[in-house]
């Protein structure tokens, strides 16, 4: 590319986003930014990625497609900083942490508008989740000062034994594009709280919202290098963080199948691996909870972000006694959700992300229906057209249809019944997936049984709501390696070193 050509298309980027700021009104129009971040500088590339509103199929910008060299240039600005952050005190480390948390706070509107625009989810929602994100670097500036070892008796005369949890070094953090903004800072907060130094890769298909974050770390005075968000080709950059010696760990949210591509990559320079991958979520209703209850509890947990979240419920399973009483009231209050771009007042369900969530939804429907499901509600792309998939319900599902064995990822609740515990056990554990699962009773007794007997890494039991900074977030089986958030989430940037220590005793019995 010319320079003059290079010149063109400096302003023709800086007119389309110009234009986005402009109509949506953002209050500091600087955190779109079409730009990555390496070494404490904004960076362009010879290639650019276009990303597009799933509402409405515009342009919203442009970011750069990084290239290898640019990836190993962020990982060496990475190995420069974190030597100088780790040695910093735990406190110096909180404060700004601290200060981080605050520029994302102050700054949530227009993030939830990013959010909003790339990703599609209703306004309110987005909100929500620069709350939720923003809360993970509050927790983690907290457990910087709290990374604490042990000491234990010996059993060698004139030792003293004890343990230290020291970083990493250099992190990749890999994040899907159902939730941009707190997965993240999710992995972000624990990794720096730890002494690590980040270099993160977004999904092309929602970077902005990543960038805006490192925008404003920048404004919180975190070092150049500390923090850095290389866009582009997941293929070549993921595959330079996983062959990369200087890169000590990798932390990842996406599907089961590119989470086992990873491993076997990163197998080679046996680095550190956190995985949260692909869920395939229960929801257990017994018939001693009321139907409107587990109604209002199987739509939150079936259609938040549009169904396209790894702890949505996959597999609605209702007792007989109160099945069809639940398909009535469950059907009904799915046709009454409200469809629509997030940025329109009410909505509730926003688009698909893309053409193959759409095409997903639409084949486990089809399918549902081909092998002997009933049909409740939806089933067809939606009238406003584009991405957009009407709510769905489909009854009477069996475990030889897609729906059962696969992650729809989109708004196609399945529901069935079931006669026993025993028997609803084993269909909920009838998967390789384990990441969270659902049980609503009001027997004790029954609560306690399911908890223990799911072969799931997190169950709510008669709650929806099951996430936050103090839980051990991940799954078991096929859905993920290590947890992430609570006081376990620095785990997976550190290590655990070993120290034995000759006091200088002079027993008798001591020896080198």
């Amino acid at each position: 590319m010319t320079d003059s050509e290079q010149q063109i298309e400096d302003i023709t980027l800086a007119i389309n986003a110009n234009a986005v700021r402009v109509r949506l009104g953002f209050d500091d129009p600087q955190l779109l930014i079409e730009r990555a971040y390496v070494d404490g500088r904004w960076v362009d590339a010879h290639e650019a990625l276009a990303v597009n509103d799933p509402a409405t199929g515009k342009l919203i910008g442009h970011v750069p497609a990084c290239d290898v060299e640019t990836v190993r240039q962020a990982i060496d600005a990475a190995v420069a900083a974190q030597k100088e952050w780790a040695a910093l005190l735990p406190q110096e480390r909180q404060q700004a942490l601290l200060r981080w948390h605050e520029q994302i706070i102050r700054h949530k509107d227009d993030l939830a508008t990013i959010m909003t625009l790339e990703q599609g989810k209703p306004y309110d929602a987005s909100l929500g989740e620069i709350d939720y994100g923003a809360s993970f670097i509050e927790w983690f500036a907290a457990e910087a000062v709290r990374l604490n070892g042990d000491t234990m008796p010996s059993h060698i005369a004139g030792r003293q034994l004890m343990t230290v949890r020291e970083p990493l070094g250099v992190v990749a953090l890999v994040t899907p594009w159902n939730f941009p903004n707190a997965m993240l800072t999710r992995k972000a907060g624990a990794a720096l709280a730890a002494g690590c130094s980040v270099v993160a890769h977004p999904s092309s298909e929602t970077p902005f919202s990543a960038l805006a974050l490192a925008e404003l770390a920048q404004r919180a005075g975190l070092p150049s290098g500390l923090f850095n968000v290389v866009t582009g080709s997941g293929r070549k950059i993921v595959a330079e963080f996983c062959a990369n010696k200087k890169v000590r760990g990798l932390s990842f949210t996406g599907s089961t199948e590119v989470g086992s591509a990873i491993l076997r990559q990163s197998a080679e320079t046996v680095q550190k691996c956190c995985m949260e991958l692909g869920g395939h979520a229960p929801f257990i209703g017994f018939g001693d909870v009321p139907v409107q209850t587990l109604v209002e509890a199987a739509i939150k947990a079936k259609f938040e972000t549009s169904g396209q979240d790894c702890l949505a419920a996959n597999r609605i399973l209702i007792h007989e006694s109160i099945y069809e009483a639940f398909l009535a009231g469950y059907s009904e209050a799915v046709r009454k959700l409200v469809v629509g771009n997030g940025f329109d007042q009410g909505v509730q369900i926003g688009p698909l992300q893309n053409e193959r969530q759409v095409a997903k939804a639409e084949e486990h429907s089809d399918d549902a229906v081909d092998n002997g499901a009933r049909l409740l509600c939806g089933g067809k792309r939606h009238a406003l057209g584009g991405l957009f998939f009407e709510p769905t319900v489909v009854a009477d599902i069996t475990a030889n249809m897609k729906i059962w064995r696969e992650e729809t990822f989109g708004p196609v609740a399945g529901i069935s019944s079931f006669s026993s515990e025993d028997e609803v056990v084993a269909a909920a554990n009838d998967t390789d997936y384990g990441l969270a699962a659902y049980v609503f009773s009001n027997d004790l007794g029954t609560c306690l049984r399911m908890s223990r007997a799911l072969e799931y890494g997190m169950v709510a039991v008669n709650s929806v709501k099951l996430t936050g900074p103090p839980i051990p977030f991940g799954g078991v089986k096929q859905s993920g390696l290590g947890r992430e958030g609570s006081v376990h989430g620095t785990d997976e940037f550190t290590e655990l070193k070993y120290i034995c220590l000759n006091t200088g005793s002079k027993s008798s019995r001591d020896t080198i």
